[in-house]
């Protein structure tokens, strides 16, 4: 198999047995890449499948390929999941009076993690180890973000919190640039300039400055950028699934929030996780949200890995306009000025609050 460019965007590729004549097909991208974007390392060098590496080029000239119902799949689970547990937590945050969001995260993991230790058990997928050292890391950091997050908006104006979440996104595309050499069209530029600017004047309506909550907001934004950029670059370059990755760092992301979430929430409540009264409806809406969550962090690995943590991040504010829909149809909130701050919950990738969780931590703050 040979590759060489034939112009600008475009690149031959040869696929023969060493022996007879090459078969040529053109090419928009090169073939690691490729090779990356299907997920197939090495797979274009086997000259005896060449059945394989053919479908794998039709796809990528135009054909729908499988993989893209995959991706399709993966939006789907996630914004459901996600919209689904901030309705869960909503009712559990405000309604129920537990506000403990970072705790709440730690028991999604451990949760999530036995859910997928009994089908690791059961056979449902094989369990790859990856070195132990990134893992940790990778699960430490994620962990140390959430908790930034949440710090972040206890600082700082709701406001400004939002626009901590909007920095994400430029924050992103400019580490993917700098460090990973990935290139953004012009197109998707304006796209996303286009929708920061409209979030950014619909939801942000007062900046309070202020120093620690400014250092925790920079350290919330880079924390976020990392997590999200490792979680698709490790399921990548070290082939590994989705649910390979969330297996292995999932006990130690929920590890990190058991021990420093109750110290989080009860800084930003003033009240202890332990000594809240569990009455059988919570310890219900509690269930209820771990059981979504390990959905909600399946599908953010995956959609994260299948297409990038730009696409995810711009997902999120589809998941708050139908957020901001359900709650009103569904739950009758009145959509007042306010609400346009509201996000998705607090979750493992999802690392949000609900509007309602958010007034009542502000309100115990004052």
């Amino acid at each position: 198999m040979q590759e060489g460019p034939l112009g600008i965007g475009l690149w031959e590729l040869c696929v023969g047995d060493g022996e007879g004549p090459c078969i040529y097909w053109l090419l928009t991208t090169p073939i690691h890449n490729i090779s990356v974007f299907f997920e197939f390392p090495g797979i274009l060098t086997t000259p005896d499948r060449f059945i394989i590496v053919q479908g794998i080029i039709r796809r990528k000239m135009g054909e729908m390929p499988s993989f893209q119902l995959g991706v399709i799949g993966a939006l789907f689970l996630s914004v459901a999941s996600s919209v689904s547990i901030v309705i869960c937590n909503k009712a559990l945050m405000s309604n129920l009076g537990f506000p403990f969001a970072t705790t709440l995260t730690s028991w999604h993991l451990m949760v999530t993690f036995c859910t997928l230790h009994a089908a690791q058990r059961l056979n449902l997928f094989e369990s790859k180890s990856i070195d132990m050292k990134t893992v940790i890391l990778f699960g430490i950091l994620n962990g140390v973000s959430i908790g930034l997050l949440n710090l972040s908006l206890g600082f700082n104006s709701i406001g400004f919190y939002q626009m901590t979440k909007l920095a994400i996104i430029p924050f992103t595309v400019l580490l993917e640039t700098l460090f990973l050499k990935k290139q953004f069209s012009q197109k998707i530029k304006l796209s996303l300039f286009v929708l920061l600017a409209g979030v950014g004047i619909a939801s942000v309506t007062d900046l309070q400055l202020n120093f620690v909550g400014t250092v925790l907001s920079l350290l919330a934004i880079i924390t976020t950028c990392v997590g999200q950029i490792l979680t698709s670059t490790i399921q990548k370059r070290l082939n590994v699934s989705s649910t390979q990755l969330l297996y292995q760092s999932a006990p130690f992301q929920a590890a990190i929030l058991f021990v420093s979430g109750p110290l989080v929430d009860q800084f930003l409540t003033r009240k202890n996780v332990f000594a809240h009264k569990y009455s059988s409806v919570v310890l219900a809406f509690i269930i209820l949200s771990c059981i979504i969550s390990v959905s909600v962090n399946f599908s953010t690995f995956m959609v994260i890995g299948k297409t990038s943590p730009v696409t995810y991040q711009v997902l999120g504010h589809l998941k708050t306009c139908l957020v901001l829909g359900f709650g009103y149809t569904l739950l009758h909130d009145p959509f007042t000025m306010k609400d346009r701050d509201s996000t998705p919950i607090l979750s493992m990738q999802d690392k949000e609050i609900s509007h309602e969780a958010r007034k009542s931590t502000k309100n115990s703050l004052v």
